[in-house]
């Protein structure tokens, strides 16, 4: 069931990441990003944070890669993708800069990219 974007704004009033506010509040603006503003707004526990196994596993060559969580470390990825996420630890930015993949974060993509249009989420 998604939230309602008052219910994400009362939400957001309790961050104190300001990067991460003005993340929440942009990808609110836009319906293609909505889904994103839903997860961020939740308590971080609920928060996604993948391996780079995981994405390599669920994704296709060329496509672009929501996380809205952090990228971690942990296994290899082949595929050339586009990775959008909310951060990246270290050694997984590495990894995927010698793997040929493009990283980014959210607010810049959704600067980009403000339908969303061609994007898949994981969660």
């Amino acid at each position: 069931m998604a939230k309602s974007k008052v219910k994400i704004s009362k939400q957001t009033e309790r961050k104190t990441n300001p990067e991460l506010v003005k993340t929440i509040l942009a990808a609110k603006k836009h319906s293609g990003w909505l889904r994103v503003a839903e997860i961020l707004s939740s308590p971080r526990r609920i928060q996604i944070n993948l391996n780079l196994g995981d994405l390599d596993k669920s994704s296709k060559d060329g496509e672009t890669i929501v996380v809205p969580g952090k990228v971690l470390s942990k296994g290899e990825i082949t595929k050339k993708v586009n990775i959008v996420a909310l951060g990246f630890s270290e050694k997984a930015k590495d990894k995927l800069l010698k793997s040929g993949c493009k990283v980014s974060n959210i607010l810049n993509e959704i600067k980009k990219n403000s339908g969303g249009k061609g994007i898949k989420i994981l969660k």
